[in-house]
């Protein structure tokens, strides 16, 4: 009688050795499951999850009836399986037909296997938590990398929606910002699955999520579809989600999504964590990328500002100089033989100076950034017709083209210079083109207004120019 305890005392220590031979947490839990059931004689063994958030653990059992309690069989014997003082679930048997009720050994048997298998989650908790901590890192460093380095602010926010969509196992990666009404709206959206209507959608002013986020703080929603805090036409899409804060400094940049699908798994307390983390880096990298952006700008527009005074100073003056020095030339006696000559280098050299005053405007133009004025309008069409007539045109202003002419006509000069340019792309043979604004200019009737002239030389100078002259009153 005294002997019956050692095969199966030998047989559990070599069931939790073998548990200790395999990194897989499933694989380790159904040799725990099976051992269970092999060492007690039950008729079935399950870990039963109770803890939401271990749904991956779900569906360990051995093959045979479930372990559920019936009347007319012996009742289930369960121990509880606890993670660092926490219970997440139980070990259960089924009854033994015909071969009694469990006995106090099998309770300790089933006792020291449930505290194995709480400690083989625990380890693979800690295992996976230092998995997820080294790919956040490694997220949040390649996003600091790529907004460092990228050119685009929309580009910049992207790349953050879709790394962070990436890391957090999402549905979406979705950045919100804050609207001019107090909602807050999304801007940018990554999803693999169809993102038709989500870069738009809002949620409106008095939102009760709004004073969070708008705060700052970090909201996690466990049904995205059924929060009453939820206001966008997109939620039902989505289930558990984390709203987290992109703030550095005390600067709120706006808020980053991360919804999953719905009934997909919750988020865990350590993933809440890193995704927090990792907002906040990311937050830090889009000012200093921002500000980057902004001292580049500063550097071309500086660069751009002394090259225009160098031709106003330099360049303009000594080309007005010159055309002093001819003009005096020919009113000098015995120049009328070459007054005609004179006459057309003086008028070359006043379109020269005009050429160059307006490269000195187009140079003070703020980069990358709508051009101000009907001279900068101008001259970002005249700039963008190049490509199609080989060459830029020669632009002119006379008048002050800026504060005389309104918008309304602006506008119109605007679409009949785009037709004059498109007519002269169109011919063949076209070597220059010159593009004249002239105000005030006088009709026939003697109504003031502003003149375009658009003439285009064909080869070899006039043969086959055409000119095309626009009018239109003040």
């Amino acid at each position: 009688m005294t002997a019956q305890p050692a095969p199966r005392l030998t047989r559990l220590l070599e069931a939790l050795l073998g548990t200790g031979t395999d990194l897989d947490l499933r694989a380790v839990l159904q040799r725990i499951v099976d051992g269970a059931a092999e060492l007690t004689g039950a008729g079935g063994a399950a870990l039963v999850v109770t803890d939401p958030r271990e749904g991956g653990l779900a569906g360990i059992r051995t093959p045979g009836p479930d372990p559920e309690p019936a009347p007319d069989t012996a009742p289930l014997l369960r121990v509880p399986v606890h993670v660092r003082d926490k219970e997440i679930g139980e070990l259960r048997l089924t009854g033994r037909p015909g071969a009694g009720p469990f006995t106090v050994g099998d309770e300790q048997l089933l006792r020291v296997l449930a505290t194995q298998a709480g400690i083989s989650i625990g380890n693979a908790r800690l295992y996976e938590t230092a998995r997820q901590r080294e790919r956040w890192i490694e997220g949040a460093a390649a996003v600091t990398t790529a907004l460092l380095t990228e050119e685009g602010a929309d580009d910049a926010l992207t790349t953050v929606a879709e790394r962070a969509r990436l890391l957090a196992d999402a549905s979406a990666g979705v950045i919100l910002h804050p609207t001019a009404e107090g909602g807050m709206e999304i801007v940018t959206a990554s999803t693999p699955d169809d993102p038709d209507g989500m870069v738009g959608a809002t949620i409106a002013p008095g939102s009760p999520v709004l004073e969070q986020l708008l705060g700052g703080e970090p909201v996690f929603i466990d049904d995205s579809a059924t929060d009453p805090r939820m206001t966008t036409h997109v939620r039902h899409r989505f289930g558990p989600s984390m709203m987290l804060p992109l703030q550095a400094s005390g600067r709120l940049i706006g808020t980053l999504a991360l919804p999953r699908r719905r009934g997909g798994r919750p988020y865990t307390d350590v993933e809440r964590l890193l995704a927090t983390q990792f907002a906040s880096q990311a937050a830090l990298a889009l000012v200093l990328a921002d500000a980057r952006r902004g001292r580049e700008r500063l550097a071309v527009y500086e660069d751009r500002d002394r090259i225009a005074r160098d031709l106003h100073d330099l360049v303009v003056q000594r080309l007005f100089a010159t055309g002093m020095m001819l003009e005096s030339t020919r009113r000098r006696p015995g120049a009328r033989e070459v007054d005609d000559i004179l006459g057309r280098a003086v008028e070359e050299l006043r379109s020269t100076v005009q050429d160059v005053r307006t490269t000195i405007l187009a140079l003070q133009q703020p980069p990358a950034e709508p051009p101000t004025g009907l001279r900068g309008r101008v001259l970002r069409e005249t700039a963008a017709a190049a490509a199609r007539l080989g060459a830029a045109p020669s632009t002119h202003f006379r008048g002050a083209v800026d504060t005389r002419v309104p918008d309304r006509v602006g506008d119109r000069l605007l679409t009949a210079l785009r037709d004059a340019l498109a007519g002269a792309a169109a011919r063949p043979g076209v070597s220059r083109v010159e593009v004249t604004v002239e105000i005030p200019a006088t009709s026939p009737q003697g109504r003031e207004g502003v003149r375009l002239r658009v003439a285009a030389d064909g080869e070899g100078g006039e043969r086959g120019g055409t000119t095309v002259t626009w009018w239109a009153p003040l």
